[in-house]
């Protein structure tokens, strides 16, 4: 009798190892499944329409950016901190980037090598380069070239980590917490579809993430890789950026796209499936790019008029714009725009260049939407008595020729 209960039980064991499904990679597991056609992922719903209605999305959060200005064109719960899945890489790549060298030779350990989720099948020992693993991690999302990053520039993934986060607070990330370099669901990591877009139009300003981003296959060691990124197939003018899908998170996707010299940088957070994160990208592209166009509304030292000066050589110095400005406007906003220059009314001699006298403000709608200080372009020396005196005397000279 106890025999039979036991071959029972063992039985009944087999049995839920093989119909009860690995929950740590079916829930949690970042980009396990993305089996979905991407010729498919578009439905008709998803077309670009040149009204200035917003687009009504699926995502959980979004936002749509200007990569220039950082100017916000479009934002859905934007500010709200949530799991972020493998977007997380985009710190990762960053903080290797700056403090890396690509050609470096890089071991994996036998902690890189056995993380589950999303890989590039990394074996303990193996060697590649920092830029091979950098292609492996943005490209596949690999969760164990993300590790071998993070131990080879940070000694330890714990130390690696804390650079994320030294990253984050530099950029004035307040709503970033980053616990590991992969972005598997932890408690306590998490951004916002806001800082997610910062920190890209942060990162993009590096020509080599740039250039991994936009990269749909490369062969590297023994592997061929194909990019997560639907959008860089599917969207006209698409070059990044970075994929994402955890239990938590969801599927997240944010992507850079250009035209015409315009570039957008976009975030969807919590999507229910490829197709919509896809669909939700593109319609908040569509709006962004329809129904917005980029001004320079100021050039750089611009000039902008004079200053008077007391007791200077000269009455008046020159005053430029210390920024450019370039914006992206709506049609209407461009119709409503002005701008107001609030300048010293005199300042004293002697004048240096270079110094700041003043502002120039652009509003929309009577909103501030930018400023730039103005400044001096000229040095005013001041008066001396020895130039008090020869002024003097050219008064006297003139009255007694008149």
């Amino acid at each position: 009798m106890i025999k039979r209960t036991i071959i029972i039980k063992i039985m009944v064991f087999i049995l839920c190892l093989l119909l009860v499904p690995d929950m740590s990679q079916t829930l949690y597991a970042d980009e396990f499944i993305e089996e979905e056609a991407l010729t498919e992922l578009y439905t008709a719903e998803a077309n670009g329409s040149k009204d200035n209605k917003l687009p009504q999305i699926e995502a959980g959060a979004a936002i749509v950016i200007d990569a220039d200005s950082g100017r916000i064109l479009y934002e859905k719960d934007a500010y709200s901190k949530r799991p972020i899945a493998s977007t997380t890489k985009i710190m990762t790549a960053i903080v290797a980037l700056e403090n890396g060298n690509l050609d470096d030779r890089v071991k994996v350990s036998k902690r890189a090598a056995s993380i589950w989720g999303s890989t590039i099948k990394l074996r303990e020992g193996e060697e590649l380069t920092l830029r091979e693993l950098m292609y492996g991690m943005m490209l596949k999302s690999g969760n164990d070239a993300a590790l071998a990053i993070a131990e080879h520039i940070g000694g330890t993934v714990e130390n690696f980590v804390k650079m994320m986060n030294d990253k984050a607070k530099e950029l004035g990330l307040r709503n970033t917490c980053f616990k590991t370099p992969h972005g598997l669901d932890v408690e306590g990591h998490y951004s916002t579809a806001y800082e997610l877009a910062l920190l890209t139009k942060y990162a993009l300003k590096n020509p080599e993430f740039s250039k991994i981003v936009s990269t749909k296959s490369i062969s590297i060691t023994n592997r061929e890789l194909y990019t997560t990124n639907e959008m860089l197939s599917l969207y006209p003018g698409a070059d990044g950026v970075k994929t994402g899908y955890t239990g938590k998170a969801g599927r997240c996707l944010v992507t850079s796209a250009q035209r015409d010299g315009f570039r957008l940088i976009s975030v969807v957070l919590f999507c229910s499936s490829r197709t919509k994160r896809a669909e939700s990208s593109k319609k908040i592209l569509d709006y962004a790019f329809n129904n917005y166009k980029p001004y320079e509304l100021l050039k750089p030292n611009q000039k902008l008029g004079t200053v008077y000066v007391k007791r200077g050589l000269k009455n008046s110095a020159t005053v430029v714009s210390v920024d450019g400005i370039k914006l992206p406007l709506s049609k209407e906003e461009k119709e409503t725009l002005k701008s107001e220059i609030i300048l010293n009314n005199t300042i004293n001699s002697p004048v240096y260049k270079g110094v700041e006298v003043g502002t120039i403000r652009f509003f929309v709608n009577g909103k501030l939407i930018a400023q730039s200080d103005i400044k001096t372009a000229e040095s005013v020396p001041a008066k001396t008595y020895r130039h008090y005196f020869f002024d003097v005397m050219d008064i006297w000279f003139k009255l007694v020729r008149g």
